[in-house]
């Protein structure tokens, strides 16, 4: 049994025009220390599904399918048992750590504070764990700096504190939400090896959630690409990157500028057209319709079904795309017809 088992996950939410597919039939398994990745533009429905496995979807919201936790099914369980799950069972680090952290309480309470709802502890006992979580975490000072407010600190030093309150009570899996977005290149590796040193060593499961391809190639197991709130494109991470092959998948790795590559005077770098859809004006079919150049009549009408290649689990849906045995190396490659 998997950790984490998500299975034909939709989430629809109200907008003047009715009700709108923002996740439509996601599924993925998670195992104990593995990092998965979810990688997507703005809108694809990354942070939502996040949401949803924590039962903090918004007002209004609705979830169908199938979210289980160590075989416990989570959709549907009453506030009262999810209040349980989060912080004990499940951390997430949010993504922007000056709105995750309450302004008028000390760093040392807040860390604290999981520790004496979950675990029962007394403040005393509960306040020499968080200093011990936040030396772990690798804030400087901490025994003195427990005392501090969140705008005392800076933009890394922040998010640290947001991860120690995460695994405070040692949760089975983390989620980070564009745990980097705010931070400067230099902190953005340091948190990232940071979050996979605490995930070994306490044989967490971890979902990072990122809109980089580059940040998910270099730090995950696994990865989904989302696209207007579908699975374009899956698989193991080395796999997906070495035969990249839905076309939404590969016009956003040509959309990014590569270090040390000399771009030819005034020559762009390639973009892919359009932008994402309204919800309510996502197409029945494929998502990705419309934008993508090899669009066909029946991208329009009906959403492809997975096809999954040779012997690697890289899995794609697309019209266009069919799998190859890719000669001489047994790993599946894919061409489009």
């Amino acid at each position: 049994m998997s950790l984490l088992e998500v299975a034909d996950l939709h989430i629809t939410l109200p907008t003047p025009q009715g009700r709108a597919a923002v996740v439509r039939s996601l599924g993925f398994t998670l195992e104990r220390g593995q990092v998965l990745g979810l990688v997507g533009e703005s809108g694809s429905g990354k942070s939502l599904t996040a949401l949803a496995l924590l039962g903090l979807l918004p007002a209004g919201a609705q979830a169908r399918g199938s979210v289980r936790l160590n075989g416990q099914e989570l959709l549907g369980l009453p506030e009262a048992a999810l209040c349980g799950i989060r912080g004990q069972r499940i951390g997430m680090v949010f993504q922007d750590p000056m709105t995750a952290l309450n302004p008028l309480h000390r760093i040392g309470d807040q860390v604290a504070e999981p520790l004496r709802l979950h675990q029962k502890l007394g403040r005393v006992a509960a306040r020499q764990q968080a200093q011990a979580l936040l030396e772990r975490v690798g804030l400087p000072e901490a025994a003195q700096r427990m005392e501090g407010y969140p705008h005392e600190f800076s933009g890394g030093q922040r998010q640290r504190i947001t991860i120690a309150m995460a695994l405070a009570c040692g949760p089975d899996l983390l989620i980070a939400d564009e745990p980097t977005t705010a931070l400067d290149v230099t902190l953005q590796q340091q948190i990232l090896d940071l979050l996979q040193d605490l995930a070994a060593e306490r044989g967490m499961a971890l979902l990072l959630i990122s809109h980089d391809l580059g940040l998910i190639a270099q730090n995950t197991d696994q990865m989904l690409v989302m696209y207007g709130g579908s699975v374009m494109e899956s698989g193991p991470t080395a796999a997906v990157f070495t035969h990249l092959a839905h076309p939404y998948s590969r016009g956003l790795l040509a959309a990014r500028p590569v270090l040390g590559q000399r771009q030819p005077l005034r020559q762009h770098l390639p973009v892919m057209s359009g932008t994402l859809p309204a919800l309510a004006d996502l197409p029945v079919g494929c998502p990705f319709a419309g934008r993508c150049e090899f669009t066909l009549a029946v991208c329009h009408r009906e959403a492809p079904s997975a096809q999954i290649g040779a012997d690697d689990g890289h899995s794609v849906r697309c019209w266009r795309v069919e799998p190859t045995l890719y000669a001489g190396l047994g790993q599946a490659a894919w061409r489009l017809r």
